[in-house]
């Protein structure tokens, strides 16, 4: 028996092997094949070639990683979709930065006009390649497995011997092998072809498919998601319905008059932070807890929800973004009337220790005589005094250790029956005027139980408690199960396309002068593999018991070895004589292997 499984020499032009090799040397893959013919002048030629290119798998992978590129500063950079604050704060610290970045689209790349080209040509290049593929690979699931070559000893894996085994005998038990093993084969002429791995080119064609897929999945989601943010005080509750979201935004296909019935409260938020070391002030838990509701009759239900486990609840999800605190407040105007009593949420500027900010706006406050007389007051919020001594107001700690609240008061117009929105969160003060006792603005610093007065008897404000308020973001993202189906269908399938082989075997048997059969075994697979040789061996020794090796007679020499072993020696006065007359020599690997 004589076995060739290393790497082969050069015997010529690959225009010569390839006629040797015939329809066996055909590709292994569905990959189309490159036409070097340049189009022809004119619009229909240059469009032709542009869709050849744009459909081209270089294209595809290009496309991909510029994709995959474009999708970074969606990451680093602040997106006006996700968080319009910190946007907002960004533009404010870096003027000419965020000028370049808006030209840009940098902060909604999703959404951009060139994240929405790469997007679109992926996918028209994606399908442009997949049509093709998927019709070739229907053709080739159709045909048989090609005819033997002429000369199998110029393929990459080969073994042959002589049997007393009748020809037909060898080749019926050598289907009846192969079929075993799953090769699909069939009879052609003195020798059963056979092909194995088709679930390669399928693991391939799932993996483009699962691409698209996902691109479909990110186009639904863009147009008809919907995303909206809701900042709730302990206590305080939210119901879907617009009017109810601080800020909303959705797909062009949304239809705002098709939200689901369902709602929460916020009971309680929870938060520790780690007191000492390196992470000290590092948030340890970090949870809201709420009672929940779904549907116009919904029973209710309590729940907990943190940053990484959100609430899924009708259609959406419910994340857990931020909190702070709200100052617990209550106003009194110049007739003793409780004009104002609630808690006000205050913005952190450090998120680190929470000194935060906010405003206190009462529309509704009257002088002693009753004349209208609208009060404002800035403040700043520490749970942790630190500037005891210093004059200045930050925290040192952001749990609830010392809290104080200083507020400055102001009176006049507030400007709220103008009809311009206004930020809750800011005072306009072009129409109020600071309150001044003695020359000095009125301020004060104030632990929880103290009272500030205004002057001229115009009333005063009392710090009555603290409470804590939780940001939530309410998304509604109808593609994320669709993508999750595409995801896993491209690892599924790219695991196929990388670690099956696809293979094609022959057999042949074919009676010598002396009366017995010589039996060839050739193995050709899409690319150079290790294993392709030693499963043409194992066939070899699963088929010896239906074509045992023939006794060796005093022409012959020696025995043959009957289990496949290192290739003879080719030089030229080495001789085989089990090896047929019409063999150049071993084959160049790239014959026939093309894909």
């Amino acid at each position: 028996m004589s076995t060739k499984t290393g790497t082969p020499r050069d015997e010529g032009p690959a225009a010569d092997t390839g006629s040797d090799l015939g329809a066996a040397g055909s590709q292994l893959s569905t990959a189309p094949t490159e036409d070097v013919t340049l189009p022809s002048l004119g619009p229909l030629g240059w469009a032709r070639w542009f869709w050849r290119q744009l459909t081209s798998m270089r294209v595809a992978l290009l496309l991909l990683f510029l994709l995959s590129v474009g999708a970074i500063p969606g990451s680093l950079i602040p997106q006006t979709s996700i968080d319009p604050v910190k946007v907002d704060q960004f533009k404010s610290e870096h003027t000419t930065l965020a000028d370049i970045y808006d030209k840009l689209g940098m902060f909604h790349v999703y959404s951009s006009v060139w994240f929405s080209a790469i997007y679109l040509l992926l996918f028209i290049s994606l399908i442009g390649c997949i049509v093709p593929r998927s019709w070739q690979f229907v053709g080739q699931l159709r045909g048989r497995p090609p005819a033997a070559p002429r000369r199998l000893t110029r393929l990459p894996a080969y073994t042959t011997w002589r049997t007393d085994a009748a020809p037909e005998e060898v080749l019926g038990a050598a289907q009846r092998l192969l079929k075993k093993r799953r090769f699909r084969a069939h009879l052609d002429g003195t020798a059963v072809a056979a092909e194995k791995g088709y679930l390669r080119e399928v693991g391939n064609l799932v993996f483009h498919l699962a691409l698209i897929v996902m691109l479909v999945a990110f186009a639904v989601g863009s147009l008809w998601k919907s995303e909206g943010g809701k900042l709730i005080t302990e206590g305080d509750g939210f119901a879907n319905s617009l009017t109810q979201y601080d800020d909303f935004k959705s797909g062009a296909f949304f239809d705002t008059d098709t939200l689901e019935p369902f709602g929460f409260t916020l009971n309680k938020f929870e938060a520790t932070y780690e007191r000492s070391g390196p992470q000290k002030g590092t948030p340890r838990i970090f949870r809201a807890h709420i009672t929940y509701f779904s549907g116009a009759d919904g029973k209710e239900h309590k729940t907990a929800i943190e940053v990484n486990t959100p609430l899924d609840i009708a259609g959406s999800k419910v994340y857990l973004l931020s909190h702070g605190y709200s100052p617990e407040v209550t106003v009194k105007d110049g007739r003793g009337k409780v004009v104002y009593k609630g808690a006000v949420p205050f913005l952190p500027q450090d998120p680190k220790n929470f000194t935060s900010t906010g405003v206190v706006k009462v529309p509704g406050a009257q002088t002693e005589d009753g004349k209208r007389n609208q009060l404002g007051f800035q403040g700043f919020f520490v749970p942790t005094f630190g500037g005891k001594g210093s004059g200045s107001m930050f925290s040192q700690f952001p749990a609830l250790d010392y809290p104080v609240l200083t507020l400055t008061a102001y009176h006049g117009d507030l400007g709220v029956g103008s009809g311009l929105p206004q930020n809750v969160y800011q005072l306009d003060k072009k129409r109020l005027k600071q309150y001044k006792d003695k020359g000095r603005p009125v301020a004060k610093m104030m632990l929880p139980g103290e009272t500030m007065k205004l002057p001229n008897g115009d009333g005063s404000i009392e710090f009555t408690g603290i409470k804590s308020w939780a940001s939530f973001k309410i998304s509604h993202q109808p593609g994320n199960g669709l993508a999750l189906t595409g995801a896993a269908a491209a690892l599924v399938g790219l695991a196929g396309s990388l670690f099956i082989q696809r293979r094609r075997v022959w057999i042949r048997a074919e009676a010598d002068a002396d009366g017995r059969t010589v039996v060839e075994l050739a193995g050709l697979g899409r690319s150079e593999s290790a294993r392709l040789p030693e499963e043409l061996a194992e066939l070899a020794l699963a088929l010896e018991p239906d074509a045992p090796l023939a006794p060796a007679t005093g022409d012959d020499g020696p025995a043959p070895d009957p289990k496949p072993g290192p290739a003879p020696d080719t030089g030229p006065d080495s001789e085989d004589p089990a090896e047929p007359t019409d063999s150049d020599g071993p084959a160049d690997p790239s014959e026939g292997a093309r894909a």
